[in-house]
């Protein structure tokens, strides 16, 4: 199938089979979406100074704070882009090959 994009301006809805669309926000939850992943971030709490920088950045909401306070990553929808890890200025974060515990 091509698309005939000429008229994109004009596009709306009706133009775009089911599965072009996203038909409401916030179902990123209702699937797990780490299961690709070839690495994964590992938390060391002791080094963990809970400054939320790792939560801002993720992409994936994947840490998961109470409190004001990290207390887990969520690997579910985790997808490994190690950002957190490179964001984090204690080092509290590893990224470690999936499956390494």
């Amino acid at each position: 199938m091509s698309w005939d994009y000429k008229n994109i301006k004009n596009w709306n809805y009706k133009e775009h089979p089911a599965a072009a669309v996203i038909p409401a926000g916030g179902t990123a939850d209702d699937y797990e979406t780490g299961g690709w992943r070839s690495e994964r971030p590992d938390w060391h709490e002791e080094k963990c100074t809970h400054c939320m920088i790792c939560w801002v950045f993720c992409p994936d909401s994947s840490i998961k704070v109470s409190n004001r306070k990290m207390y887990a990553i969520d690997y579910d929808h985790c997808k490994g882009c190690g950002i957190c890890a490179q964001e984090c200025p204690t080092n509290a974060i590893d990224m470690v090959p999936e499956g390494e515990e």
